[in-house]
Formats: C-alpha cells, structure tokens, sequence
C-alpha cells in the first residue's frame, strides 16, 4: 500500500519509496501507477520521479485535472523541492547551476553536460547541514530534464551519495540508496485555483 499524502477530487499525492518505478517498465510491471490504481482505479500519471529517488508525487483524478496539471509541469508553474546528501564539503552557502543536459547516447539512461546541443537546465542550490566529509542540500529545479539533479551535482564536483549511475568508490558505497528525496511539491488545483504544498518526510 503507497502512503497517500493528500486527496481531493482531482488530485492525489502518494508519497513514492526508492526502488519503485513511476510507471511500468519494459519487464517490470510493478510501479507507483499500478499500486495506486488498486486503491484509486482512475490515477492518471502527470509526472514521473527516478526509480532511485524517493519522494512525493501528483496523480490525477480526472483527464481534465490531468490536463491542468500536465500545463502547469510544461509552463513551470509549480515548485518542486529536493533534499540530497552529497559526497564531500560545499563551500558556498547556496549557488546556481546552469548547465545544458542531454542523453548519453552510447550509455543510456545517463545524461551528460553539453554545451553544443544540450536543453537548457537550471538548479538552485543551498547548504542545509555539513557533516565531516558530506553535505546536506535542499535542491531547486527550475526546468526538469532527466537526471538534472544528479548530473548538475556531478558537474560540480559533489555527486550524490549512493548514485549508483554518476557514483563511484566511496561515495557510492557510502549508502545503499540514492539520497535524493522529492521533499516539496506545490501547485495550483484544478478546480478553484487554489495553491496546495505538499510534503514528504526525508527518509536518510
């Protein structure tokens, strides 16, 4: 059973584990989408998070709800918030990342910085807590390409911990899952326009 975070008529919020797809995959059908529909058999997927990444997530209720939703994703008109526990000491307070991503063909599903054809992607950054030799960031996307997060954090030299795509040596050893967690999701509801901000309690 997915912790339910949040419903109304439109909208439900599950709070998704790590290690569970979003959606069905090639092979394997079991995913927040099929637990989901055991309990509400109307879910319409809206987004999707990494089968690594634990967090909450919006599903619709209804094609017109998922249509709100789907244009808010496109036009950025929600905030999204992440924790990560990254490999070694980040200097600065906070920071922005503006880096352009795109697939790394010849290793699908990783993605790599590319200046020359890359899409634009853009992350906010800021320290929440140093430990000895890791750091604890809250994360901003402002765009949401594939693998934004782990691939800007890679860039800058502070890999997420237990990233088992962009990880290697310690620093994937350090943790037996990803540490990055969908802490925040906000929007505005379908009906009413009213803005709703929905939270997931960080697990690591």
């Amino acid at each position: 059973m997915l912790n339910i975070l949040y419903h109304d008529p439109d909208l439900l919020f599950v709070d998704k584990p790590a290690g569970l797809l979003s959606v069905p995959g090639k092979t394997e059908p079991d995913c927040v989408e099929a637990r989901l529909r055991t309990q509400y058999p109307e879910a319409l997927t809206v987004h999707r998070l990494d089968m690594a990444t634990s967090g909450v997530m919006v599903f619709a209720r209804n094609k017109a709800a998922q249509r709100h939703l789907g244009l808010q994703f496109e036009r950025r008109h929600l905030a999204k918030t992440y924790i990560a526990v990254v490999d070694g000491i980040v200097a600065a307070n906070e920071g922005h990342i503006d880096l352009p991503l795109r697939a790394d063909w010849p290793n699908r599903p990783l993605q790599m910085v590319c200046h020359e054809q890359g899409r634009p992607s853009q992350t906010d950054w800021r320290v929440l807590e140093r430990m000895s030799d890791k750091t604890r960031l809250e994360l901003t996307p402002l765009t949401g390409r594939s693998h934004q997060l782990r691939v800007h954090l890679q860039a800058i030299g502070h890999v997420i911990l237990g990233d088992e795509f962009y990880a290697y040596g310690n620093a994937l050893a350090a943790s037996e899952r990803l540490l990055l967690h969908a802490h925040r999701l906000s929007l505005f509801k379908p009906t009413g326009g009213e803005r709703v901000t929905i939270e997931s309690p960080v697990p690591f």
